[in-house]
């Protein structure tokens, strides 16, 4: 009986700064939302849970340059989510990288089999990637547009859509090690619990960053819930994770218009090379 030679087989990652963007489960979900136009029977195909395929939704819309995914009032079956042509070239992107990459891997294989060296274990750590992993919930990416220095600190102003811009304070010395300057695009992360929500403006805040956006998701837990924007423009969302008590008081529903706001102090950058 002759044996079969082992073969070399990669899961194609399309990596950033923050981890990776792209997938093969995030570009199954992207075919699968494309094929029923509902993202729970998408994600019921991957599988993933509802929350989780959302969450990567959100993930690709907040990173990509143009929207990857749109919510709309229905859809071939009803749903709530529609593929833009944007995400059916980035399908068709990845699937062709893919099969480049898996046909290298093959011809390595070949080549290594051929001069009777052939180790998959010795070329783990050469095929593994090192990326940056954060807990921040909302991550954003754009160029920088202006930046204010002061003694200490400086004010930088990040371009997300054209009439959508975030502010971070970052010491002198960081930006300075980052590389910061006009044009330079980075990526601005805000972990969900660092964001308040105000209804109807009430109050007066400090909070140099304040988006009003609309309530698209409500996930609620047995003492926190996450809350989730769209925000002008129709790509970016944000994801608050506020009291149970608080979404009570607040009388937050899906549909309603709500602000959010937090402290530039709050937002950490990352510059991308």
């Amino acid at each position: 009986m002759t044996s079969t030679p082992p073969r070399l087989l990669g899961k194609l990652l399309i990596e950033t700064a923050v981890g990776s963007f792209l997938g093969d489960k995030r570009i199954r979900l992207l075919e699968a939302i494309d094929q029923h136009g509902s993202i729970s029977q998408a994600a019921r195909t991957v599988p993933l849970s509802y929350k989780a395929a959302w969450e990567a939704v959100d993930d690709m819309n907040n990173l990509a340059p143009e929207p990857v995914v749109l919510r709309s009032a229905g859809g071939r079956h009803g749903g709530g989510t529609e593929l833009t042509a944007f995400g059916r070239r980035l399908i068709a992107f990845y699937r062709a990288l893919e099969q480049e990459s898996q046909g290298a891997l093959d011809k390595l294989t070949g080549d290594l089999d051929q001069n009777g060296v052939l180790d998959t274990a010795g070329f783990r750590k050469v095929l593994k990637r090192m990326s940056l992993r954060t807990s921040a919930r909302n991550q954003f990416a754009g160029p920088i547009v202006a930046i204010k220095e002061g003694i200490v600190d400086s004010e930088v102003s990040i371009r997300l859509d054209p009439e959508l811009e975030l502010t971070a304070i970052v010491t002198r010395e960081s930006a300075e090690n980052l590389g910061l300057a006009r044009g330079r695009d980075v990526l601005a992360f805000v972990k969900a619990s660092s964001i308040l929500l105000l209804v109807e403006e009430e109050g007066r805040i400090s909070a140099r960053n304040r988006f009003t956006g609309t309530v698209v998701n409500i996930h609620e837990g047995p003492v926190n819930a996450e809350v989730t924007l769209n925000l002008p423009g129709g790509r970016h969302v944000i994801t608050a994770v506020i009291t149970e008590e608080s979404v009570k008081r607040l009388g937050l529903a899906v549909g309603q218009p709500v602000t959010a706001a937090f402290k530039a102090s709050s937002v950490f950058l990352v510059a991308i090379d």
